[in-house]
């Protein structure tokens, strides 16, 4: 698989917490491949005509379309086919609207900026571990070092596990931030999610732990695939976070991936598109010279239905908010 983002079975992940069906759908022909990964989703408006509508959005994190291969000089020529059988598809399932999170390190948008309206959103930090020989000297900033070095000083140290078995530890840390940080209820993923990550993705998965006087204090959970590690989920206990565990997690992860041969560490980006957010510039933190571009795309793919649907529940068909019908469920 080309990414985690990618593959067929991380829609599974989040048919619960979306509340919907994971469809991978694949579009091949003489000119070469393309995926499209989707939760396709209920819209819960009934009109007169009692038809079930649905609409279809990237499960959690990033993804799209993507072309897996081509002939050369005929990308463009794939690309209209695959609009063309994929507007089939929409209209054979009832599928109104489509929302994409393009992944920025792929950089998939460009391929299909003819089929859907493309918007910029934000950058999101990388630490580059290919081009530098020490990328904790070179991509972490100046404070973040001498905070890592000081926790370390105070005994701080690291562990890395490759394709846990379970991963009961850091649900316990993880809960403990979630209510600390009084989280959407969104992102606190219960048990079954984390069981699915270990039956679809054990091999996927790394648990990076600090550790303090013998006890595990914070912890990262990351997927790998190829030369790309992705920072997924962490956690700290309250009780130490005078300690900065956060950045041993990350100095731990950043000399694990360049002793083992990956290219990038992924840590994503903001909660905001403001480019002064606060998660954000921590994650600068860790990744001074590396950054993305991360975009989104929608697709109305009936606008007669799109517009009734809109007028049922009086939403501004020219809002921000997309899709628009559903600015009043969400």
């Amino acid at each position: 698989m080309k990414d985690i983002y990618f593959n067929s079975n991380y829609g599974k992940l989040y048919e619960d917490i979306e509340g919907g069906e994971s469809i991978f759908y694949e579009y091949n022909s003489e000119y070469g491949s393309i995926n499209n990964l989707f939760i396709k989703k209920l819209i819960p408006i009934k009109l007169d005509d009692h038809t079930n509508y649905y609409d279809i959005t990237t499960p959690y994190g990033y993804g799209g379309p993507i072309i897996n291969n081509y002939v050369e000089g005929k990308k463009e020529e794939l690309v209209k086919e695959y609009y063309v059988e994929f507007k089939k598809f929409c209209k054979k399932n009832n599928i109104i609207s489509e929302f994409v999170r393009f992944h920025p390190l792929f950089k998939n948008e460009v391929d299909f900026m003819k089929i859907y309206e493309v918007k910029n959103l934000r950058k999101t930090v990388g630490t580059n571990l290919a081009d530098y020989d020490d990328p904790f000297q070179t991509e972490f900033s100046k404070s973040t070092r001498k905070i890592t070095r000081k926790a370390l000083r105070n005994g701080v140290s690291f562990e890395v596990l490759r394709a846990p078995e379970t991963v009961h530890e850091f649900l316990e840390i993880y809960y403990s931030t979630m209510d600390r940080n009084d989280a959407s209820e969104y992102y606190y993923f219960n048990e079954d999610y984390f069981n699915k990550c270990v039956k679809y993705f054990k091999e996927n998965i790394i648990l990076v732990k600090a550790i303090y006087e013998g006890k595990t204090i914070a912890m990262g959970f990351y997927f790998v695939v190829n030369n790309i590690i992705h920072s997924h989920l962490s956690g700290t206990l309250s009780e130490y976070l005078y300690l900065s565990p956060a950045y041993i997690i990350k100095y731990a992860t950043t000399l694990w991936g360049k002793e083992n041969g990956y290219h990038l560490i992924h840590h994503g980006g903001g909660t905001t598109n403001d480019e002064n957010d606060g998660l954000l510039k921590f994650k600068s933190k860790f990744g001074q010279h590396t950054f993305f571009d991360f975009s989104i795309g929608t697709k109305v793919w009936n606008r007669e239905v799109y517009d009734i649907l809109c007028e049922e529940v009086n939403a501004d068909v020219n809002g921000d908010f997309f899709p628009a019908y559903r600015n009043l469920f969400t």
